[in-house]
């Protein structure tokens, strides 16, 4: 089903115009900045339940000297809302034919929360059109437990209703996933709800807490176990990790589990930001992206 995003105060804070990539699942919506002849691409993939607008701050930076995508996966933000769910296997072959569409190449991937998992798995798939990896508090590996807040979310029939009908996930997210901020501007909270506003256009925001596995029998099990296994092979890259220490989802023993993969990474942890660590502390992660891209 075709979805254009609407108008509204939020649109100042998101100055980009929309592009679509079709793949065999739908169109999948997508923003850019920075100069197309770029030798470098910083690919954006979001977690659940944001989209590209959670990008816009560091877009902008960045993209003054390079090229930055940011993705709207399907379901989610400008992209084309579909009749099934998708797993996260789906997702990582959507995210393969977005770039080998475009054929993008020297890719810094930039990921956060679900993010993190599609990304990875995306770029084991493609491992020549990669250069480097910068995380934001995100996993890729079968969970040792769900947060309660989290697993409540997928009571049969009353977590679909919360969900999809109540946009509980959503709205809870604009206070849960920050600890230095106590909520966001009304028109920053309106951007990030923008994309969620029906029944319809909230179904990806169940189906990624759907496809949380509780256990082995889930088939996303294998596959995030499947993506871990293959971590210590992307040792050789370089790995920027950059934590909010006070998250309750993606907590400091995620980022630990990275680390005893990839030991030699740069981690920086920043004590008192929360999960959406770009919106928590933009201004350090500003700087650390950034240093880190420079060198």
């Amino acid at each position: 089903m075709r979805f254009t995003l609407s108008d509204g105060p939020w649109r100042r804070h998101y100055p980009f115009a929309s592009q679509y990539a079709a793949l065999g699942a739908g169109r999948m919506h997508y923003v850019s900045a920075g100069p197309n002849e770029s030798r470098e691409t910083l690919l954006c993939v979001h977690g659940n339940p944001t989209w590209s607008f959670h990008w816009r701050y560091l877009m902008q930076d960045w993209g003054r000297e390079r090229r930055v995508i940011a993705i709207d996966h399907l379901g989610c933000g400008g992209s084309d809302r579909t009749d099934e769910p998708r797993t996260l296997a789906d997702r990582i072959g959507d995210l393969c034919e977005f770039i080998t569409s475009l054929d993008l190449t020297n890719i810094t991937l930039v990921a956060q929360d679900w993010g993190g998992a599609i990304g990875l798995g995306a770029l084991q798939k493609l491992r020549e059109r990669f250069t480097r990896i910068v995380l934001f508090n995100t996993g890729a590996f079968p969970p040792p437990s769900i947060p309660l807040r989290i697993d409540v979310c997928r009571t049969p029939l009353l977590g679909r209703l919360a969900l999809q009908g109540g946009n509980l996930f959503s709205r809870a997210a604009l206070r849960m996933t920050m600890t230095r901020q106590r909520g966001l501007p009304a028109d920053i909270a309106a951007g990030y709800l923008a994309p969620y506003n029906s029944w319809v256009n909230r179904r990806a925001v169940y189906d990624f807490v759907a496809d949380i596995p509780r256990g082995p029998s889930h088939p996303t099990w294998q596959t995030l176990a499947d993506i871990e296994a293959g971590l210590p092979a992307l040792a050789n890259m370089r790995q920027l990790l950059v934590w909010g220490m006070r998250d309750w989802c993606f907590n400091p023993a995620c980022l630990d589990r990275f680390l005893s993969h990839w030991p030699t990474a740069e981690a920086h942890r920043i004590a008192d930001a929360g999960h959406w660590v770009v919106e928590d502390a933009p201004d350090d992660c500003r700087t650390i992206v950034t240093k880190f891209l420079n060198r």
